[in-house]
């Protein structure tokens, strides 16, 4: 007999594994696009999403495996930008399921928000402290972070601020996730 733990485990694998897919295929529709990924930030929202949704050891892994699988099929993110993406995305999943698991309030949309922009805020920190000590140390600047985490970036947040929420509201209502958190 199946218990309703092992099919939550079951479908948090399946979603994770689909929302990894989506992480791979949706960069590559705006390949063509120049700068589409430092601009639009595809990858960011499954990542987001599955940390969310599924929470943290799926959030977790999600953000590392889909920045390496996606760069081992179709060569983005390049092997430069590869680490330091792969902490970035990692820290994303991790950070939303963590947020959306502990901070409560009585508003589902205000639990939401706190998880995504909590856990966009400190990806973005994360990856510039990760850039200035490690991946691109000496050679990275506080202007080179507000510029790549932020300008250059304004478009992806906005749809990310958007999208998120509506794709996890209409999803719920729709009957299609349920965690145990949000």
């Amino acid at each position: 007999m199946v218990s309703s733990k092992q099919i939550f485990n079951i479908r948090n694998l399946v979603l994770t594994a689909l929302l990894i897919a989506v992480g791979i295929v949706l960069p590559m529709t705006l390949h063509s696009v120049p700068n589409a990924g430092r601009i639009f930030l595809p990858m960011h929202i499954p990542i987001l999403l599955c940390g969310i949704i599924c929470g943290l050891p799926y959030g977790l892994a999600c953000g590392i495996i889909t920045p390496l699988l996606s760069h081992l099929l179709t060569g983005m993110p390049p092997t430069a930008m590869l680490p330091s993406m792969l902490c970035e995305l990692a820290a994303y999943g991790a950070v939303s399921a963590l947020l959306t698991r502990y901070v409560r309030t009585k508003s589902l949309y205000a639990n939401i928000y706190i998880a995504l922009v909590g856990a966009m805020a400190f990806g973005r920190v994360f990856y510039g402290i990760l850039n200035s000590l490690i991946f691109n140390a000496g050679g990275y600047s506080m202007q080179i972070w507000l510029s790549a985490a932020f300008i250059t970036a304004l478009p992806g947040i906005a749809i990310q601020i958007v999208v998120i929420p509506a794709v996890i509201i209409i999803l719920q209502k729709a009957k299609l996730i349920q965690t145990a958190y949000i």
